[in-house]
């Protein structure tokens, strides 16, 4: 399955205001792995950013003077998300501003919605967490996993951070810890936290067992198959 893990960030909060998006990010998973593709751009709003937006994300307008504006890269951020599952961190927000840009460009697009299947992770977190704090970064201190370089929003940056939480809220148990204990390396952090590794490495070696190490090995499963009585099933490659 291909599913998209997408961001955005705008000039404010309401597009009711004419707020318009002014980054999107979006890291590819398939079959719930990392593959290394991502979409990023930056886009120039051809509005103002809001003070208190800017506080968040640190985009100034000067940052986005030659960007592109949205009509230039819809069809190319169209293209990259096909019709995969989209995963978002409050969903109701970003896709409202896509569907709004989408909508000024071409009048009668309907909504991201009607061509992906869209998964809300807020609303995921709530329902697992209930009463707790749900934000990505509480979500990441409740999973171990690193976001020590998120000082300010950043769409990309919090594509790929939501991607480990998504990974790890729908993967069940991902470390033994007794006692509630968590293991800390010498450096104090946490050995159980979610580490990246890069997609250029060189994969591991895959040995295969030679023929006389298999003809040994299936006489040992005879030997424990008689050994066992009748009620004991192997199940043999």
């Amino acid at each position: 399955m291909r599913q998209i893990v997408l961001d955005t960030e705008t000039t404010g909060l309401e597009t009711s205001q004419g707020h318009r998006i002014i980054e999107i990010g979006c890291v590819e998973l398939f079959n719930r792995r990392l593959t290394g593709r991502h979409y990023h751009q930056y886009i120039k709003p051809e509005r103002e950013i809001d003070a208190g937006a800017q506080a968040v994300h640190g985009i100034s307008n000067a940052m986005l003077e030659d960007k592109p504006v949205f009509a230039r890269i819809a069809d190319e951020f169209l293209q990259f998300i096909g019709d995969a599952e989209l995963i978002i961190h409050n969903a109701a927000f970003d896709i409202g501003f896509l569907n709004y840009e989408m909508n000024m460009l071409r009048p009668g697009f309907g909504s991201i919605s009607d061509r992906c299947h869209v998964i809300d992770t807020l609303l995921m977190a709530r329902a697992k967490h209930p009463g707790q704090k749900n934000n990505l970064d509480a979500l990441c201190k409740r999973y171990g996993v690193d976001n020590s370089q998120r000082e300010l929003h950043g769409a990309l940056l919090d594509a790929e951070i939501l991607a480990d939480v998504y990974l790890l809220m729908t993967g069940g148990q991902t470390a033994l810890s007794l006692g509630g204990n968590q293991s800390k390396n010498e450096d104090g952090e946490d050995q159980n936290a979610l580490r990246r590794l890069a997609t250029g490495r060189k994969p591991l070696p895959v040995i295969m067992a030679t023929e006389e190490e298999l003809e040994l090995h299936n006489q040992k499963l005879a030997v424990i198959a008689k050994s066992s009585g009748d009620n004991c099933v192997w199940l043999r490659e």
